[in-house]
């Protein structure tokens, strides 16, 4: 459907609606700097294409699809045979087909930037201890450890298709293991060392995986994990591995028991790099979703569609490239870890830490990008917010000096934590918020280095994503909130899910709400002008009277009340037909939840978002259960007050605090008995 509504939440126009200040523009200078506006020019001269802005260059981008991303794989000189064909050969969602007659490696063209004599002898990755001790590898020596590496793996019997498992934190050896594993066409998967067995189990299981790469431990907030036991608990359910790969952190003279391999003895010969050229789609990695409902899913990326949206999303739209040097502190359990490698496709450096974010203080992370020099910084929202509640002022005490940008993601970033850091952290950096997925290891709206960022607002779509909001009809939104959808092909989505051989659980996933469309199940507006803003998960949405609401609004309208360290929201559908809203609050230190705080946060939700989302309810809780990946995990709660068995709604090994969701099934059932008896619930003690 083609029809256009242009109301805000509450059925008003919202075409006159002020714009929210510019926290950050590019000077003339930057723009014309940019490696998006080389390409530009670029594709002027070799296109005849005349584009003068980001929305001109957007706009050619989703129009001619494949003539774009073609354009993309020429520009940064891709490595491979038969790329010269048109990108897109047959466009349908799902099972767009691209490039069918190509033949490339991912790691090969990581791995190009060994081959220049500008960067051979360049770092490409620096790794940081708590300690703020470092170690550095060039270009040229990744590659001969990553040859080293893969030739070991060949002797073992490993080929293309085959799987390889590993449990590491975020070292250098991971990045080794990754890039050896994709030379030869097998496929690589990675779980952080603080998953539980079981949960570790619950994802690496599935896959069969005939290599295990694990260590010996890990240091996290000045303390030494061993993981060995923790290595034989995962390994005593994988009956498949044959051959297992020991990281000596902790000691790295130790002597190994027998049967057992040492990564850094397979990564010290001399070895020519080889690597196998593979069709388009031949799988690179397994991603895994959350798991929070169920078992987590497998979902596999091809070679040539993540090396395509690598190349475009970090050095286009965030341009990095060769000179930046990288920082995210993630969990190799998310899907921003892989960033790491995908900012190497484009020629940056990167960072490693394995220690822990507030190491010595909450501002941790950016003394690390003081000591390291990092020009960018990945980092989830919550960090920020974080971090703007102690009080710091990291701009103050740490040498920020060749930070140029900041991309947040992993949850909406609130307003006051946006301004925050443009005031304490850096007046000029470029602060972006990016929404994405681990189903497509990438974004779909956020960062561009053309136009200004307006307070609370998503600059704009990505290159090469079709994105608009869409009501339940079909119909597209402007100025209304909408479900998130894609309606053209990108490279990086699915080549498909493991396990999944009629395509059954791919479709149920993403194409089953709008036929031949893609969606996200993330509720978004976008502005007239051509920016967003993201409200969370669709399946989250608080509906109360028609009316649709993010819970990520909620959050947001509690900013400024300090009272309050953490909170989560969920409306579910009761059987008597009525709707049941509770907020549950944690509260910061020595707070009380009075009636006056009560009424506080009621008034602000009131006036900050509409009178019917206040909630009903407002209840003090120990903690807010969260993902690995710091979410909150409000859709099993949401099932917990529908009614589901708490077996069903939630699965506690997909929780980095699997502890909290009992209070909340034990409230949910006190809720439950006491509906049935008319009376009020009292929370469990």
């Amino acid at each position: 459907m083609t029809s256009e509504r242009n109301r805000s939440a509450d059925g008003f126009s919202t075409a006159g609606s002020p714009r929210p200040p510019v926290m950050w523009a590019p000077t003339e200078e930057f723009r014309t700097s940019t490696r998006m506006w080389d390409f530009m020019r670029w594709v002027g001269r070799t296109r005849g294409v005349a584009l003068t802005d980001y929305r001109d260059l957007w706009r050619w981008s989703v129009t001619e699809l494949s003539d774009f991303w073609a354009a993309v794989a020429e520009y940064f000189e891709l490595i491979g045979d038969g790329l010269h064909g048109p990108a897109l050969a047959e466009e349908r969602m799902p099972g767009a087909l691209w490039y069918p007659g190509a033949r490339l490696n991912y790691a090969e063209n990581v791995l190009r930037h060994a081959a220049d004599p500008a960067m051979a002898d360049t770092t490409a990755v620096l790794r940081i201890e708590e300690d703020n001790a470092t170690q550095t590898l060039t270009w040229r020596e990744l590659e001969a450890k990553v040859a080293s590496f893969a030739a070991q793996l060949r002797e073992q019997g490993v080929r293309p298709g085959d799987r390889v498992a590993a449990v590491l934190p975020n070292v250098p050896e991971a990045l080794i293991g990754l890039l050896a594993t994709a030379s030869i066409g097998a496929m690589w998967t990675i779980s952080s060392p603080d998953l539980s067995p079981a949960a570790t189990l619950d994802r690496v299981r599935q896959l069969e995986p005939t290599v295990f790469i694990g260590s010996d431990g890990y240091r996290f907030n000045g303390k030494e994990f061993d993981q060995l036991e923790h290595m034989e608990d995962v390994l005593a359910g994988l009956p498949t591995v044959e051959h297992v790969i020991i990281v000596r952190t902790l000691d790295p003279s130790a002597n190994l028991t027998a049967g057992r391999l040492a990564f850094d003895e397979m990564t010290a010969r001399t070895v020519a790099p080889s690597y196998e050229r593979l069709p388009f789609d031949h799988p690179l990695w397994v991603l895994f979703s959350s798991g929070t409902t169920g078992q987590p899913k497998g979902i596999i990326h091809g070679h040539g569609g993540m090396l395509l949206e690598a190349c475009k999303g970090t050095g286009l739209n965030q341009n990095m490239g060769p000179g930046d040097l990288y920082y995210v502190a993630a969990n190799t359990s998310w899907m921003v870890w892989n960033t790491l490698v995908n900012n190497m496709a484009s020629g940056a450096a990167v960072v490693t830490y394995a220690g822990s974010p507030t190491y010595g203080r909450k501002d941790r992370q950016f003394e690390v990008l003081a000591a390291t020099g990092a020009t960018m910084f990945g980092v989830g929202a919550a960090y920020l917010t974080l971090v703007e509640q102690t009080g710091l002022e990291p701009g103050r005490d740490w040498d920020l000096s060749q930070l140029t940008s900041i991309l947040s993601t992993g949850s909406p970033l609130p307003n006051s934590t946006w301004a925050w850091v443009h005031r304490s952290v850096k007046a000029d950096v470029h602060l972006g918020s990016d929404t994405g997925g681990t189903d497509i290891c990438s974004g779909f709206i956020g960062s561009n280095p053309l136009e200004p960022v307006h307070l609370g607002e998503l600059q704009g779509p990505l290159l090469g994503v079709a994105v608009q909001a869409w009501d339940d009809d079909g119909g597209r939104v402007i100025g209304d909130v909408g479900e998130m959808v894609i309606t053209r092909p990108m490279p990086s989505m699915p080549v498909r899910f493991w396990d999944d051989p009629d395509a059954s659980k791919y479709m149920a996933a993403y194409f089953e709400k709008y036929h031949g469309v893609w969606c996200q199940g993330d509720w978004i507006s976008e502005k007239p002008e051509g920016t967003f803003v993201v409200h969370g998960r669709s399946d989250a949405t608080l509906n109360r009277q028609g009316v649709r609401l993010g819970s990520a609004d909620i959050y947001g309208a509690l900013e400024g009340i300090d009272e309050i360290e953490d909170a989560l929201v969920v409306g579910a559908e009761q059987p008597d037909g009525g709707y049941y809203m509770p907020m549950f609050v944690v509260l910061r230190g020595e707070a009380q939840l009075t009636e006056d705080l009560i009424e506080r946060m009621k008034r602000q939700i009131r006036s900050r978002t509409s009178a019917r989302h206040v909630p009903d309810e407002i209840i003090s809780a120990p903690a807010i259960p969260k993902t690995h990946s710091n979410k909150r995990v409000e859709v099993p709660i949401k099932k917990l007050f529908a009614g589901t068995a708490p077996e069903r709604a939630v699965n506690p090994a997909s929780l980095a605090n699997p502890e909290s969701m009992q209070w909340f099934i034990d409230f949910a059932e006190r809720f439950h008995r006491a509906r049935e008896a008319h009376t009020q619930p009292a929370p469990p003690s």
